[in-house]
Formats: C-alpha cells, structure tokens, sequence
C-alpha cells in the first residue's frame, strides 16, 4: 500500500513557498564564496610560507626542546615542503608532539575511514532507491529519504543501516583496542617509564597529622615526597614582586627610549629637550615613567624609584617565606605528591588505592598517576573528594540549565536556515520572497552556520571556568571534564536542536491546517535539514583547512601587529618568538566529534553528507598535520586520555542514527503497517549495538587491566627506568595479586582477532615506537628534582630585569644603580638595542637563538 505524501499537498497550497527546496542554491551559495576564500587563504600560504618561518614553521629553527626535538627545515622550493610533508609519517608526531598530538591527527583519519566507506556502502543501494521515490522533491532532497513514498523501500535503509553502522562500531572497538595498546606502549617505553612524573601519584585528603615517615611505610618503593602547604599569602607576595619587576623594566625601558627620542631630534637640528652634559643630557625630569599605587585615587609616585625600594623590601620577605615553606614550616592543605622508585612500583601503588579491600588508608584519594607539575591547579588540593564531587554535581546541574537556555538562540539559527519556508506561514516575512536566490542562499546557507560558531565561541571557555570550580586538580583534567561538557552542548544545540528546529519550520503552515500530520511531517521533512550539515561541512573543511593553515591569529599578531605595533620590551619581543600555539584538546575534539556524529547520523537518511564529511576530514586533516609538525607546541598532556573519550563520544552517532531510523520508521507504520519490518530490523540493531557497547567497555576495562598489572606472557621482560628487568615465571606484581587477576574478556575469540590483532598488541607498538623512546631520560639534576613538585610560588625565583642598551650610557648606569639598590635582583641590558626607527630589537629574534636571551629557561621535562 502506498502511503499519502502530505508535504506534496501541502507545497501545492495557495501561499506556499516559491519553490520547494532551495538546497541547491543554498549550496551553491555556501560553497562559492567559501572555496574563493579557501583558494586565497591557500594562496597566501603557500606565499607566506617561505617568508615568515616563525608563523609558519616555528619548530623548524626554535629550540624550545632540544635539538633532537626540532622538525627539519622543509627542502627548498616553493613546493618543497609538500614532498618532506608526504614523506613523514604520522608518527612522527610522537617525537616531536605527544601522544595526544598524534592521536588527534590521526582521528580525523579515522573519520576519512569512516565516511569513505559510508559512501561505498550507502550511495550504490540508498541514491537509486531515494531518487525513484515518487514524492517529487527537488534538488539536493531528491537524494534523502524524504523522497521515498513506499514503505516497503525502507527495508534498504534498514538494512544498509545493519551493515555499515555495524562496521562502524567494529572500527572504533578495534581503534579502541589500539589506543589501548598504544598508550601502554608509550607509558612503558624506556623513555616513559624513567620520566619523573611517570611514577607520580598525586594524593589529596591526606589527613595533616600524617607524618613523612607514615606515608613512606604505606607504600612499599615510595622514593620522594612533597608535601603541599596553603601558599596563599607567599603567592601574593610573589605576584606583588613579579608585577613590580615588570613596571620597573619597562619604565627603564620608557626612560631609555624617551631621551632618544630628544638626542635624535637633536642629531638631526630639531627642537628637543637637552641639558648640559652627560648621562642625564637628554632626559625631561617631566617624562620620567609614573604611575598610581592604586587605580584613579592611588598616590601618583616614579615608577624607577618605587620600585627599586617596594623590591628591596618584597624579595627579603619571600625568601623568608619560601624558606618556611621548604622546611615544612607552613599551614598544610591535606595533599601529598609521591614519587616511587620505578613506574611499576606507582602503578601498584595506584592499583591499591583503587580497591577497598588493599587501600591502605579509607580517608586519601588517589587523584592521578603520572601528573605533571606544571598542570597542577594548587588551588584546588584543598579540595577533598567529596566536596569535589558536590561542586562537580551543583556545576553539572548548571551546565544543564546553559543547554536548555541555548535552545532558544540556537533554535533560532536553525529557523533561519529554513527561512524560505517560514515566508509561506508568516505574512510579515513575504518581502523575503523578493530576495534574490543567491543573497537568500547566503542568508540560509552561510549566515546561520557562521551564527551558530560566533554563538558556541564562549562555550568551551565557559567549560573550563566550570571544571575548576568543580575541583579538578590537574590541567589534563579539567580538559577531559571541558571535552564532556562541550560535547555535550555540541550534540544537543549544534546538531539536535538545529535539526529539529529546521525540520519544524518547514512544515510550521501544514501543522497549524492539520496537526494531526505534525509526526508524518516532521519524518518526511527531518532528512531535508541534512542540507543545513552540507553547508556546515563545507564551511568547516574549506574555511577551517584553510584558516588552519594560513593562521589568521598568528599571521596577524606575530607579522602584521608585531611590525605595526613592535615590542616596547625585549621580554615581549622574546615571548612573542617562542610561545608557540598549543591546541586545548577540551575544545578542539568535541566540534570535530560532532561533525563525526553528524555524519554517521545521517548516513541512511540523507547519504549524501558522508560524501562531504569525507573531503571536509580530508582537508581539515592535511591542516592539522602540517601544524602538528611545523606550528604546534602541546601544554596540556591527557596521554591518549582525550581520544579513548572522543572513541566512545563518537558511538553517540550510531545512536542517533538508530534512533532517527527508529523514529522515522514507528511514525510510517502509522500509515502502513508494511513499514514495521524495517522497524524490527532497527530495532534488532539497536539492541546489538548496546550489547556490543557493553561488552565494548567491559572488554576493554578488563584488557587495559591486564596489560597494565600482569604480564601478557609470563616470561616477559619489563621495562623499568629504562632498564630491563627479567620477571621470575607466573609471577605479578602485589598489587594485581591483592585484587585478584583480571576476568576475561566475553568478545568472542573470532571478533577479539579483529578488533585487536596481534599487529595493534602492546608488543608490536611498543617495536614501532623503539625509533623515537628506545633511551632513557636523562636524569634530572638533584637540585631540579627536589623542587618538582613544590608550589611554583615557593620555587620562583626573582625574574631577570632585561631592558635595551642604549648611546647615552643610560641603560649602563641604570643597571649598576638597581643592582646597588637593590640586593640580589639581577638587571642586565644585553642584546637588546634601539634601532634607527628607535624601536627595540633584540639580536635573538632573527636568527632564532632563544638559548642566549637573559631570560631563557630550559624546558623541563618531567
């Protein structure tokens, strides 16, 4: 039985819309004016590329890590680099990055996998099968499922859908495997297993009356401890001194700078300031640099004078406070950093503390393994477990509260993508009509995709604010937290509600004739909101690719704002050169996910967006990589963290698109019971993807288990601190004993070959990864390691004055007058001069050689 197609009817009434899709010209609208600017955007690189090194490939000449951590120079010639860029694998990334770096990289290959085998499988059988439907669409709707009239078609959806979302899951439990594998790899390579932060543990509601000595004999091979103490007033002692070193150099740099000015004018016979002889020749006792105690009502005092004199007596009193501190003298905060004597004594020792039964003490909480210094929040040790899960729970409901309020504005773009449809229902919107095609279709193509990105800018900032206050005591974590929460909000207001709100208004004027049609309305017209994801992926690969690559921020603050508004500082100048830009995986994995989770959720009802997920992926992965390699420095380090949580996010797609399918097929069979076959295939798939995403998880938490605690073969050799160690027959470590071995896996044997091949085992990644963390890390300076894991405000040292040599002996006796001023503060004007345009240049910033600025510090890694 053929069923009525009510929207046909409803296009024919008197008053509708002038025609019944614009999605062509829509697309056309979109992509036009998007690939011209990816074209110039392209252009522009391939130009700048060659001419300004530090935008484009800082890490090819700033040693920030090493010489042995730089990316080589790309072969000369304009097109040289697209030959060394082919050449380099991916992991090559791991050298030069992290593990993160690599992985991100590598999941939009996942996704290139994904969406090109979509197309393979769903374009052959769902285009002939959507454009012989019989509705009489037009246009890009043509090729949805919106066109399909019979019912009994959808049984190639169903099972097109069987197959390729079956697939799909069976690629990402495989790509689960790996990231599995890989991690442990990289944690047990000898290079990672000698890292200081490797054998870390960070405790916090450590009771205060625990002495050192208790915490030594809890756990067996503790090698270190540092005890973390409320730093409160000594950090805004600190901050007090910092501020006041920096208005004390830039003053002295002000002073410099103005009695150029005046022996300039003078050098060249106009009129200036000048006064007798020597140092003090050209400068105006008016111009010296002041500034107010506080703001507006503050006490006016110079800037020089004061504050030689407020750091004479600030530096005295934060030695005294840091010595405090050092000796665990100070107020504790219930927190505790653990260093052991080998990577597997930390892993054992985390192990304990996970199991009620071997934790050593019901009142401390495990918070991280392998943390890195410079990642921790010190603000937050305070903050035991169960208040943080009670801010997690208040800063949850909030964000919960955010996404119900952004329906609204987001609702709105999704009425503005469908906008022609709204015309026909609303008479005040008929000048609409009078638009011409392609203007409109910029207005529902591009205007609402540019609209929603302006609108979801804050989000993730908004995301991180939040995951601090909930507690979270590392860096990695508030990003993990931010990458759930963003997700979160990516799902539901950038693709659900901008779905739904777009399929709505296209059949608002037919609900209102009739609502008993609403369901039947919404299903046919629910596919034709794919055409708005068209145009996002179309922005999103050109204009990001492109944007990615031709770096607009860093073009235009490094080349165009670093010549037209220079440094005033030789530090500015020096920070500007090697603070290179680092990706915030919180931010950056969810909007890609989405895309991700867009694509597989159309995938049977509107095929046609996997063909443009697929070249979207391609470009905006080739963008990445060359930034990964040539651009990109990495702050925040998760270990794979980010991408296991991207793998098991992207499942979301496969939900939705069972559901969509479900939804779509129940509300058919309401008009032909011939349409509940299909749905009992749906339905069928559904409940196997939630046992396969049960045992997924399962599999995979018992897997990392036993890869982590137990020797996958008994005869094994471990890699410790970079040295092997022969492990004794059927032996394990304590802490897997205590807690008993890990059960084995239900995937049966079959499927366990597929999805986690012998290729991808931790051994087999552990040989490919030799290349790049077959040596140790060199062992960290006593004196470095003792002050590790204080807070930085008890180790931070008094900053180094750097102000500009000048003609006039100005800088000379300003540097003997601080340092007689005040005691231990050192001042130096090297390497930094006016120019004949009497701006400041610092003799480093050609050549790359950040090494000999008075203000480097080495990096280190721990």
């Amino acid at each position: 039985m053929v069923r009525t197609h009510l929207f046909a009817r409803a296009d024919a009434d008197p008053g509708s819309n002038r025609d019944s899709s614009n999605s062509l010209s829509s697309l056309v609208s979109t992509l036009v004016p998007t690939l011209l600017i990816a074209v110039i955007f392209v252009a522009l690189f391939l130009i700048f590329r060659r001419k300004f090194r530090r935008v484009y490939a800082p890490r090819t000449y700033i040693d920030s890590l090493g010489d042995e951590r730089k990316t080589p120079a790309p072969s000369p010639g304009f097109f040289g680099w697209i030959k060394d860029f082919r050449k380099i694998d991916d992991k090559y990334i791991l050298d030069h990055q992290s593990i993160d770096g690599y992985l991100f990289v590598r999941y939009f290959k996942l996704l290139i996998i994904i969406s090109f085998l979509g197309c393979l499988i769903t374009w052959p059988i769902l285009f002939p099968i959507n454009a012989t439907g019989g509705a009489g669409n037009q246009q890009l709707d043509l090729l949805s499922m919106s066109n399909v009239v019979n019912v009994n078609r959808y049984y190639a959806h169903a099972l097109v859908s069987f197959v390729f979302l079956g697939m799909v899951m069976i690629i990402i439990a495989r790509e689960s495997f790996y990231t599995v594998n890989i991690r442990q790899a990289y944690r047990r390579s000898p290079w990672g297993a000698s890292r200081l932060s490797s054998k870390t543990i960070l405790f916090t509601n450590v009771p205060k009356t625990l002495g050192e000595n208790a915490l030594f004999e809890m756990f067996p091979g503790v090698k270190q401890a540092w005890i973390a103490s409320n730093c409160k007033g000594l950090q805004e002692l600190v901050d007090d001194r910092d501020d006041t070193a920096f208005k004390l150099e830039a003053a002295e740099i002000q002073l410099s700078r103005d009695a150029n000015v005046n022996r300039m004018k003078v050098e060249k016979g106009k009129k200036a300031y000048q006064s007798g002889e020597g140092v003090d020749k050209f400068i105006n006792p008016k111009d010296r640099p002041t500034h107010k105690l506080k703001f507006l009502i503050g006490k006016k005092v110079d800037t020089i004078t004061y504050g030689r004199q407020h750091l004479a007596e600030l530096i005295p009193k934060i030695e005294v406070e840091q010595n405090k501190h050092w000796q665990g003298e100070a107020e504790l905060v219930g927190a505790v950093f653990l260093t052991f004597d080998t990577q597997k004594s930390a892993q054992d020792a985390w192990q304990m503390m996970q199991s009620r039964k071997t934790k050593p003490n019901s009142k401390m909480s495990a918070r991280q393994l392998g943390v890195l210094p410079q990642e921790v929040i010190w603000n937050n040790l305070r903050i035991g477990v169960p208040e943080h899960w009670v801010r997690w729970l208040l800063v949850t409901a909030f964000i919960t509260v955010m996404i119900v309020f952004f329906a609204v504005p987001v609702a709105f773009v999704g009425a503005v993508s469908q906008i022609n449809y709204l015309t026909g229902r609303f008479t005040w919107l008929q000048w609409i009509n009078d638009i011409p095609p392609v203007i409109l279709g910029v207005v529902t193509g591009l205007l609402p995709v540019v609209m929603l990105a302006i609108l979801m800018a804050l989000v993730p900032i908004i995301c991180r604010i939040l995951a601090r206050v909930a507690g979270w005591v590392t860096l990695s974590q508030v990003e993990l937290q931010t990458q759930s929460w963003y997700f979160a909000f990516q799902v539901v207001q950038v693709f659900l509600i901008t779905t739904f709100a777009g399929a709505a208004t296209t059949v608002i004027d037919s609900v209102i004739k009739n609502p008993g049609s609403a369901l039947t309305l919404l299903s046919e017209n629910l596919p034709k909101a794919s055409n708005f994801y068209i145009s996002y992926f179309i922005l999103l690969g050109l204009s990001s690719a492109a944007g990615t690559l031709l770096n607009i921020g860093g073009f235009v603050g490094v080349v165009l704002l670093g010549r037209i508004l220079p440094g005033k500082t030789p530090r500015k100048i020096f920070q500007k050169l090697t603070n290179l830009t680092a990706p915030m995986w919180g931010s950056e994995f969810p909007k890609w996910v989405n895309l991700g989770v867009i694509a597989l959720s159309y995938s049977c009802i509107a095929p046609l967006v996997l063909g443009f997920a697929t070249i979207g992926f391609s470009l905006i992965y080739v963008a990445f990589r060359y930034n990964f390699l040539y651009c990109y420095e990495t702050n925040i380090d998760t270990k794979g963290a980010a991408y296991e949580r991207a793998l098991r996010q992207l499942i979301t797609g496969v939900y939705l698109s069972e559901g969509c399918l479900i939804g779509l097929f129940a509300i058919a069979t309401g008009n032909n019971t011939a349409a509940a076959g299909p749905l009992a295939i749906e339905v069928l798939l559904l409940v196997c993807t939630i046992a396969l995403h049960l045992t997924l998880r399962t599999a995979l938490k018992h897997h990392e288990a036993r890869i982590v605690y137990m020797d996958p073969t008994p005869t094994a050799a471990h890699v410790e601190d970079g040295h092997a160690l022969e492990k004794e027959p059927g032996t394990t470590n304590g802490a897997a004993a205590a807690v008993g071995p890990p059960r084995p896996s239900k995937i049966p044997a079959f499927l366990q070959k597929i999805i986690n091949p012998e290729r991808n085992s931790t051994t087999s990644l552990s040989a490919s990864l030799d290349q790049f963390y077959h040596r140790p890390q060199e062992l960290l300076p006593v004196e470095v390691q003792k002050k590790a894991f204080f807070n930085p405000a008890v180790t931070s040292p008094t900053p180094v004055i750097w102000i500009v040599r000048d003609d006039m002996g100005i800088s000379d006796r300003e540097v003997r007058d601080t340092k007689k001023a005040v005691h231990g503060l050192e001042i130096t004007d090297e390497q930094a001069v006016f120019n004949e345009k009497n701006k400041v240049v610092w003799k480093g910033q050609e050549d790359g050689k950040a090494r000999e600025a008075p203000v480097w510090e080495e990096r280190i890694i721990y």
